[in-house]
């Protein structure tokens, strides 16, 4: 993934209590606790050269004394970490989340100061290994076979700037850009590692690419309305195919993915023969079920994605481009409605029931 980080193993230890008084009864200070704190414009990358030993330790508790038989709690040790932070413990089982700038996670609780019921003895502080797993927290997520034109469609729609190129794995890390409309809104959008046939099997880039989808709003398929193939050894796929695989990819891997609002770009419409094919594409998204019998069993999934929009467009020509945005916003706008709806919806049952 190159200078991109998406994991990071780090240890925390909460810190010492302090010692008591056993002569007046004085119970030592709490030790101090871990805390990860959510903050925008941070990276695990800056966290991994910051803190090299990846090591945080908080605190110890003030002594019991004469002049204070309460000693003070221990320093707490806050970490700064981005949004979309899952928190995994040693066996990999999540134990919390932060999603929002301001979310606050204690990693590792400080030990007891000593008192009358630990003999005035303190307590060492929790202590262990985490996992800091990250997943991309976009609007709308790309989602694409490899030289599907992903890269170029980033650069075309935003002021991100992905290295791009004619060979199958441009894309080696997430990037993220923003689509900024006339009247100020913004709708980020993430270009993801392209995927490949066993991405669910961790294949390829498997897993790192597909948990990043988990956290996007929408999911925009970006397919070459040639068709798709990875190399002279691969089977040569056709633009439908291309759906059905990326699709087969998502649902395998997470059946709730299949579920979020999609729309569909077909690039490449500046090549011969673009045309006649997007025709045929389109009479096979109109009845999918009458054309399955052209693909492998296996390729078929359960249920298929419901584009909210196709749209022709040629990154090349820059045309279907000002549409596509245009429809993206539409959708997002569409989808923050209903949440609302849903919203305002539970509310009223809740007034309802406390009447």
């Amino acid at each position: 993934y190159s200078n991109f980080i998406d994991d990071l193993r780090v240890y925390v230890r909460g810190g010492t209590g302090g010692m008591g008084y056993p002569n007046l009864g004085g119970e030592g200070g709490r030790g101090g606790d871990v805390w990860f704190v959510a903050r925008e414009r941070t990276t695990l990358k800056s966290i991994r050269e910051k803190y090299p030993q990846k090591r945080f330790v908080a605190g110890t508790g003030a002594n019991s004394s004469v002049k204070a038989l309460k000693g003070e709690k221990g320093k707490d040790c806050e970490v700064h970490v981005p949004l979309g932070i899952s928190v995994l413990d040693g066996d990999g089982k999540q134990i919390g989340e932060l999603n929002a700038a301001g979310e606050r996670f204690l990693a590792a609780r400080g030990g007891l100061g000593g008192s009358l019921a630990t003999n005035f003895l303190p307590c060492k502080g929790q202590r262990r290994t985490v996992h800091l797993d990250l997943k991309l927290i976009a609007d709308v997520g790309l989602v694409g076979f490899p030289n599907a034109g992903k890269s170029s469609l980033l650069s075309k729609i935003s002021h991100a700037k992905p290295e791009i190129a004619n060979y199958a794995f441009t894309t080696i890390q997430p990037e993220l850009g923003k689509i900024m409309y006339k009247d100020y809104k913004q709708i980020s959008v993430a270009d993801l590692p392209g995927l490949i046939e066993g991405a669910h099997a961790n294949k390829g880039m498997g897993h790192k690419f597909l948990k990043h989808v988990e956290r996007t709003k929408q999911l925009l398929l970006v397919v070459d309305i040639s068709g798709f193939q990875l190399s002279i050894k691969t089977q040569f796929r056709t633009a439908f195919e291309t759906i059905l695989l990326l699709t087969k990819e998502l649902e395998l891997y997470k059946e709730e993915l299949i579920t979020k609002p999609a729309l569909l770009a077909i690039n490449k419409m500046d090549l011969p023969c673009a045309k006649d094919n997007l025709d045929e594409l389109m009479t096979q998204l109109e009845n999918p079920q009458d054309f399955l019998h052209l693909v492998e069993e296996e390729m078929i999934p359960a249920n298929t994605l419901e584009f909210r929009e196709v749209i022709p467009i040629s990154t090349y020509t820059g045309e279907g481009i000002e549409e596509l945005k245009t429809c993206i916003r539409k959708s997002i706008d569409e989808q923050a409605e209903q949440v609302n709806e849903e919203y305002r919806k539970k509310k009223l049952l809740l007034l309802q029931a406390s009447k």
